[in-house]
């Protein structure tokens, strides 16, 4: 009965990360707030995007890339602000819990860079960033990337093609990047 259930819940994965999936955000494109969870699972936010400029980091919580490249985004919060980015968000298609869990691991004395959960993956399939990580991750997740934000336009995209390394996301070629 086990086997069953896993593998019809397996089934299911796949079928929602592909039926969700839309297609990836361009430059020009206009990217809406969906509801993400902040610290918990009660508490609710939808970030406000227009009128700032808002960095969106889309990684995979506590998988080994990302868990070496996320601190170079809460060590550069600064330099973030000096170009002009109003906030940056971690959004991980995990949990409340897991994320609040990694930002306190990674962040134990606090950081301004908030980690939200993405727990039903309805922002990473708006923006065209969902796919089926079943067989390494359990079900649905978002690929690895950076998404920038101006007046809640997407002025860059970066997705990583290969997950295991960090090239097009990697903070100093956004900061780079950043006018």
């Amino acid at each position: 009965m086990a086997s069953v259930l896993a593998s019809a819940a397996q089934t299911a994965h796949a079928a929602v990360a592909g039926l969700l999936s839309v297609a990836q955000v361009k430059p020009g494109d206009t990217v809406t707030a969906h509801p993400l969870k902040e610290g918990g699972p009660t508490n609710v936010i939808r970030p406000t995007f227009k009128g700032r400029t808002v960095i969106l980091f889309v990684p995979g919580a506590f998988t080994g890339t990302c868990h070496a490249q996320v601190p170079g985004y809460i060590e550069n919060a600064e330099g973030f602000k000096a170009k002009g980015v109003n906030e940056l968000y971690v959004v991980g298609v995990n949990d409340a819990f897991v994320m609040k869990a990694w930002k306190e691991q990674l962040a134990p004395g606090g950081t301004e860079v908030k980690f939200c959960a993405d727990d039903k993956g309805e922002f990473a399939s708006s923006v065209g960033l969902l796919f089926d990580a079943t067989p390494v991750l359990g079900g649905p997740r978002a690929k690895r990337a950076v998404v920038v934000l101006k007046d809640d336009k997407v002025e860059t995209v970066a997705v990583e093609e290969d997950p295991t390394k960090v090239t097009v996301t990697d903070v100093k070629t956004v900061l780079a990047h950043l006018a």
